[in-house]
């Protein structure tokens, strides 16, 4: 097989949303004329650089790494089964998605049987990190197989961790978007409170960060607390599909997670409210929707401390 991940062999890219078409597009600038496949025409024609192919099978047959970036397990598996038909022996298929480990270990299994490998790297940092190559990968697999594909991963983020086989990867995903999540869900709650008694939240916010109790949401995220409707980087149905993942692992896991089964009921409840289509900073609007108040970086409304609800 030729050296993919140095940059003389071929990768494919299969699925270019927000985050696979920003590799696809790093790639290309990157000289390497990454092969693309998308449902969507547009997303392929919008890759300058690369080769379009016209299906996934088209793809595995040239590439001898293909990335998928998938929405759900159910399309990674659909895409897994027409990729392994057609690629080489000894290809690898190196999936972004978010997964439970069992299901990837499966899919391992499934493609090792036909004579291919697989390598699962879910990511963090989102849309915005793909396109400024500032990605954080979380790595399972075996050493060969990461050994081929981990400089295209670090040409594509900041840091990649390997963190043993198939499973591992994913388990750290899930792990760190419980805390992700938690913290960005329990800040709104907190400042659902502080409104709900009067308290400007510009206030409440700065005097949670100077006491301590601070998070990423607090110091980085809630300046922007007044903008909705942004374009979307990543949805809420596919944040609740996330929030289901996570309690499903802690329960294969036989590891009590109140927190996460809490979080799968909240994000339900957002998708529930018509929200899922909306991009993730949105989730403000269902922290309104339930508490009834607003949460803007201003003065809370004379008087709301001591209406009646």
């Amino acid at each position: 097989m030729s050296d993919a991940a140095g940059g003389s062999g071929t990768v494919g890219v299969v699925g270019l949303g927000n985050i696979g078409g920003a590799i696809a597009a790093n790639l290309a600038e990157d000289g390497l004329e990454p092969v693309v496949v998308d449902a969507d025409p547009q997303r392929v024609a919008a890759v300058a650089g690369a080769r379009p192919a016209a299906s996934v099978a088209e793809l595995a047959a040239s590439a001898d790494v293909t990335i998928t970036s998938l929405p759900t397990p159910e399309v990674v598996d659909a895409v897994a089964d027409e990729w392994a038909a057609a690629a080489p022996v000894g290809a690898v298929l190196v999936d972004l998605s978010t997964n439970l480990p069992g299901g990837n270990r499966l899919l391992a299994e499934r493609l090792a049987g036909s004579g291919h490998r697989f390598v699962e790297a879910p990511l963090t940092g989102g849309a915005v990190g793909a396109r400024n190559r500032s990605l954080v990968f979380m790595v399972g697999g075996d050493d060969d197989a990461v050994a081929l594909v981990r400089p295209v991963l670090d040409r594509l983020g900041r840091a990649t961790f390997h963190l043993g086989p198939v499973g591992a990867g994913t388990t750290m995903k899930l792990a760190n978007s419980l805390l992700a999540f938690a913290a960005t869900w329990s800040s709104l709650e907190a400042l659902s409170l502080a409104a709900a008694g009067g308290i400007d939240l510009r206030t409440a916010v700065e005097v949670v960060r100077t006491g301590g109790a601070s998070n990423f949401y607090i110091d980085r995220v809630v300046d922007g607390i007044d903008v909705r409707d942004r374009p979307v980087q990543f949805a809420l149905d596919l944040a609740a599909k996330d929030a289901r993942l996570m309690e499903a692992l802690a329960d294969d896991s036989d590891v009590p997670a109140p927190v996460a089964s809490a979080l799968a009921q909240v994000l339900g409840d957002a998708v529930g409210r018509g929200l899922g289509p909306r991009d993730w900073s949105d989730l403000v609007v269902a922290a309104e929707q339930r508490s009834g108040r607003p949460l803007r970086m201003e003065p809370a409304p004379a008087g709301g401390a001591g209406e009646e609800r």
